[in-house]
């Protein structure tokens, strides 16, 4: 078992290239199963959950070729089979699989996926998506089966405003017989990229992007080439990174408007931030002001940097207010930032947080966003040690972390 180990008090300081989007590379990979050739994904990031998935196409009868920031699938011999294995239930993204080959083979059985166990998600909008679209399901034995003769367009209102669901559903609606239309969709700039893709190998698909989203089948859908967009999660981290250690850091390879919830958050705490073509400088300051930052679905304040954020609010002058409207339970990083000083209290759906002195500790990360959350308490803390276990968490969503913080200037390296 690998820890890190974080020495603080050092401004960050520096550019920072971000890589692929994990949420949308996720997505992209079992979609680009359903064309009948080679599809080639660049500016892939290297992840610990895009190598389950190269394992899980694999065992699918792909053939994957991963190297540097570019993935090469070609689905031709790709087959229908069940999928239960360990890969399948350690990420919580193979449910894409569903709507990618029930898409493609007019089947799918698929072991219940795992993930961050942050708090249970469960998929019954996506099993609504797929009965609407004329599929039988069931679930036996903790797996799900699902099955259609012929998938026939229809008209799709989501009860929750859900990614995955929009996805997976947008996914099989690419091969149903007629018009598909998701009203009450997820917005996020992920769903575009899936779309993006889609439409390149010949689907037709409009809306993306926004609540609505119009799909009209095709017969078939032929490989093609594709640049994932940057990850804007990652992006925030850093961002919110530089402006905790009191650094100056030029995040670049991003797209700022996917970056404008958080933007508007830190200039309200006082953080200095130039907005560039594609990238983003951050200047951090002495002193901060307190604010309250409300995590709601795109173009809201992402849940993903909650708990990053959490981290910075713990340095603003007086008292701070994150409210996390997503997710009831995705504040597990608390406890462990408290074992650090954080003076943090718990109330419902919100953490109020006081302006705290932090110190070195052992803690754990016990999701990957709640592990981004410690790296940069961690940077922040004058002196000592600051010791993260559940490292495998953070590797699912932050690539070459290790060095791109020591490129930073941070003094952070892993032990076993």
């Amino acid at each position: 078992m690998e820890k890190l180990i974080v020495t603080g008090g050092k401004p960050l300081q520096g550019t920072i290239r971000i890589s692929g989007a994990k949420n949308s590379a996720v997505a992209l990979i079992p979609a680009a199963l359903m064309a009948d050739s080679t599809v080639i994904l660049d500016n892939m990031p290297v992840l610990r959950d895009v190598q389950t998935y190269k394992h899980i196409l694999e065992n699918l009868g792909a053939h994957v070729e991963f190297s540097q920031d570019h993935m090469v699938i070609d689905p031709s011999s790709l087959q229908s089979i069940e999928m239960m294995d360990e890969n399948v239930k350690q990420l919580r993204a193979s449910y894409y699989l569903m709507g990618a080959l029930l898409g493609k083979f007019g089947e799918a059985v698929i072991g219940l996926p795992g993930g961050c166990d942050f708090e249970p998600r469960p998929i019954d909008q996506h099993i609504k998506g797929f009965e609407a679209l004329g599929a039988e399901v069931r679930n036996e034995h903790g797996s799900i089966y699902i099955k259609a003769k012929q998938l026939i367009g229809t008209k799709i209102y989501l009860d929750v405003v859900s990614v995955g669901a929009t996805i997976n559903i947008m996914l099989a609606a690419s091969r149903a017989k007629g018009i598909t239309l998701i009203e009450n969709a997820a917005k996020e700039p992920e769903i575009i990229d899936v779309a993006t893709l889609l439409n390149s190998m010949g689907a037709k698909i409009k809306g993306a992007g926004t609540g609505t989203i119009r799909i009209e089948g095709v017969d078939e859908l032929k490989g093609c080439r594709h640049s994932i967009i940057p990850d804007r999660i990652q992006a925030g981290t850093y961002m919110i990174a530089a402006a905790a250690t009191r650094g100056d850091v030029i995040v670049d390879n991003i797209i700022p408007k996917h970056m404008e919830a958080l933007t508007a958050k830190l200039v309200e705490m006082g953080v200095e931030i130039h907005e560039l073509d594609e990238a983003i400088r951050v200047v951090g300051k002495p002193s901060y002001n307190s604010i309250d930052v409300k995590a709601l679905v795109y173009p809201g304040f992402a849940t993903d940097l909650q708990s990053p954020m959490t981290t910075l609010l713990t340095q603003a002058d007086g008292v701070s207010v994150l409210s996390d409207y997503v997710y009831n339970n995705r504040f597990k990083h608390i406890p462990e930032l408290i074992r650090m000083g954080a003076k943090i209290k718990l109330e419902d759906r919100s953490a109020v947080i006081e302006k705290s002195k932090l110190q070195s500790a052992k803690v754990t990360a016990m999701d990957l966003r709640a592990g981004a959350a410690l790296m940069i308490a961690g940077l922040t803390v004058e002196s000592g040690e600051t010791e993260i276990t559940g490292v495998e968490f953070i590797d699912r969503g932050y690539d070459n972390i290790v060095e791109n913080l020591k490129n930073l200037g941070a003094d952070v390296w892993r032990e076993s």
